[in-house]
């Protein structure tokens, strides 16, 4: 018996591998990060220690660590998935999210770091009225942040599920509660330099781990991806010629085009409004570590994505579509399912046990980055007035980060068996229609004023989230292709869906800019050249970025 014919039959018995072995994994790996954290924790003395990591970390150090923040869930399991179901089409997700650094890189990371102190609100607010711009930007972090744990709660999910054959929704609430529950405990214990730490030793393992697949993957069809493509169509029989073929496995329609367009536009823009991976600039000493850690990230990034298209076709060719598509936790299970037919329950349980940290590792900076929006924007800046004494900001910050595992917990159960791809592309639009047009705004016109960042984010925001509530993803429309249901609510028979794009982003982004362009003219707010030239010198230079100015 072949391995792939073993991996699809242990997918048919969900039960793959030797759970004990996997769980052993599991659970050094765990045991390896907390001793980390615990050692990290004892450097944290302060709120920029605790937010930004003592802004020590180097260049390269940053770098790997914004790469395991930006790979995560979504692009290991749910793009290797996406690939391997629908070829050409799940790729253009990987693309999507790699020329998206290029946006963040030129027109936001270097300037934002010199400009804030540990949040997105600190920019958005350094020239406008500090109290309503800081709740507006800190709320819309708040919703990108819950977007993405859903991601990776529904990833954690189904990648546990499948490593130990939990086929029911209790079992998979309960690894939810788990991973929500040791997400907790990294950030309330290690803060930003103990989670600095579990990302970069994610990333390591992750790109190392998805290098070794690759090279097996390629070697099992003489290093010829010609042969690999055939290969995937072979096992996929009837209608494989979709996976190499664009727009075949969406559909050829104008909706599924403007569907695509819409999700591009999202990938591309919203990678530079993501707020735990903006956080990450704050973690370094000056200027030019900065730039230096998005050369580092775009290189381990972009190198990971190739491995992806090789990954997800691998999978394809050795497991197939239809196999993936019945193992516990659906599409996400592609890249174990590979393992597994690849290496047996020794690789199955590492690249499981690397994905589980991914998981692990991004949540926790998504919590991180929840928290002190809301400790130091929303309680520090806005309750308090600023008059907060950092210990009292840090306290507040750690009981915040319960809370964001409470709920995280919550919906990431209802989140379950979605592709996390997805999922993921929903918080990038989000993203790039609430935070990205008020940033560039901020940076880039003078013009602008309170009003018009108000106009921007809550109008973005608004948009999104309703256009995304009145979308094919939460009613019950299902999709004829695959007579699927496209809803993220389960068992619902109601089709209510008042548009049909699955992602919002062609619609909510525009919209935000134009918005931010009509509240700024509409308001009789007095424009204040001089803090824009102190902004901008600001950002350009780096001068007196550890400073916070009131005004």
């Amino acid at each position: 018996m072949s391995a792939a014919t073993g991996a699809v039959m242990a997918a048919e018995s969900s039960d793959i591998g030797n759970p004990a072995v996997n769980i052993s994994i599991f659970a050094a790996f765990v045991a390896v990060t907390l001793i980390v954290v615990l050692r990290a924790s004892r450097q944290n003395k302060s709120a920029a220690d605790y937010y930004a990591g003592g802004r020590n970390f180097t260049g390269p150090q940053n770098g790997t660590a914004i790469a395991g923040d930006y790979l995560s869930a979504a692009s290991f399991l749910g793009i290797c998935g996406a690939i391997a179901v629908n070829g050409y089409d799940g790729f253009l997700y990987s693309i999507g999210f790699l020329v998206a650094w290029l946006v963040a890189l030129l027109l936001v990371a270097e300037l934002l770091r010199n400009t804030g102190r540990f949040t997105m609100a600190d920019v958005l607010s350094f020239r406008l009225k500090q109290r309503p711009v800081r709740m507006a930007a800190a709320l819309a972090t708040l919703c990108v942040v819950f977007f993405y744990l859903l991601a990776q709660m529904a990833g954690a999910g189904g990648l546990v599920a499948l490593l130990l054959g939990i086929d029911t929704s209790g079992g998979q609430s309960l690894v939810v509660a788990v991973v929500g529950v040791l997400m907790i405990v990294y950030v309330l214990v290690g803060g930003m330099k103990g989670t600095t730490w579990v990302q970069i030793i994610k990333a390591m393992l992750l790109i190392a781990g998805a290098a070794v697949m690759t090279a097996w993957v390629l070697a099992k069809f003489g290093f010829s991806i010609s042969d690999l493509f055939q290969g995937a169509i072979d096992k996929a029989g009837e209608g494989g010629e979709a996976l190499i073929e664009p727009g075949l496995a969406y559909g050829a329609t104008s909706m599924s085009k403007l569907n695509f367009l819409s999700l591009a536009l999202a990938l591309v823009l919203g990678t530079a409004g993501l707020p735990h991976v903006l956080m990450r600039f704050y973690t370094v000493p000056n200027a030019k570590e900065a730039r230096r850690s998005v050369v580092w990230a775009i290189w381990l990034i972009g190198i990971f994505y190739l491995f992806t298209l090789v990954l997800g076709y691998g999978a394809a060719a050795l497991v197939g579509p239809d196999e993936i598509k019945a193992a516990p936790g659906g599409v996400n299970s592609a890249a174990p399912l590979l393992a597994y037919a690849l290496g047996g329950e020794i690789l199955l349980g590492f690249i499981s046990a690397v994905a589980f940290a991914t998981i692990l590792a991004v949540v926790a900076g998504l919590t991180i980055t929840a928290a002190a929006s809301f400790a130091h924007d929303i309680y520090a800046n806005v309750i308090k007035k600023g008059e907060v004494a950092p210990d009292g900001e840090v306290r507040v910050a750690r009981i915040t980060v319960v809370v964001i595992g409470i709920l995280a917990i919550v919906g990431g159960i209802f989140a379950q068996g979605q592709n996390v791809a997805f999922l993921v592309a929903l918080a990038f639009a989000v993203a790039a229609s609430a935070n990205l047009p008020t940033i560039l705004y901020s940076l880039f016109w003078k013009r602008f004023n309170t009003s018009g960042a108000l106009w921007s984010i809550y109008g973005g925001l608004v948009s999104c989230i309703g256009l995304i509530a009145v979308s094919p993803v939460v009613s019950g429309k299902v999709d004829p292709a695959t007579g699927e249901s496209l809803s993220m609510i389960k068992n619902v028979d109601v089709d209510f869906h008042l548009i049909s794009l699955e992602n919002p982003g062609l619609i909510s982004i525009p919209l935000a800019f134009v918005l931010g362009i009509v509240g700024t003219y509409l308001s009789k707010e007095k424009a204040h050249p001089e803090l824009f030239a102190e902004m901008e010198v600001r950002s350009l230079t780096g001068a007196g970025a550890e400073k916070a100015t009131e005004h």
